[in-house]
């Protein structure tokens, strides 16, 4: 069993920045791929970022060049810096961890960007 623990949600204006944190806990062997998802309701929960173990990095493209995705092995931790926001932007993002192919994901933390 895998824990996920967000951090770093909130309000921002347009052009301004955000840094989301998520901290996997419990049984975290063999944990790979790690990632951000964003969801805004009525849609389906669409990828942001992913990163695996090795540092390899896969961004949608309409967060490239504004979003970086980094992750701290040691601490078991992914982050999520957020520049250059839109309003568009905003929605709930969701962290989440791919253990032997099946993902877990956070609670999800609310991101909203301001005109």
């Amino acid at each position: 069993q895998v824990q996920l623990v967000e951090s770093g949600g909130g309000l921002v204006q347009a052009g301004g920045s955000l840094r989301l944190s998520c901290a996997a806990s419990g049984s975290i062997f063999s944990i790979n791929v790690m990632g951000w998802y964003r969801q805004v309701p009525g849609k389906q929960r669409e990828l942001v970022a992913i990163i695996n173990s090795g540092g390899t990095t896969n961004y949608a493209d309409s967060v490239k060049g504004r979003f970086t995705i980094s992750r701290d092995n040691a601490k078991n931790t992914v982050y999520l810096q957020m520049s250059s926001l839109k309003p568009e932007d905003t929605a709930v993002y969701y962290c989440s961890a791919d253990q032997n192919g099946f993902l877990y994901w956070g609670q999800g933390t609310q991101v909203t960007v301001s005109l």
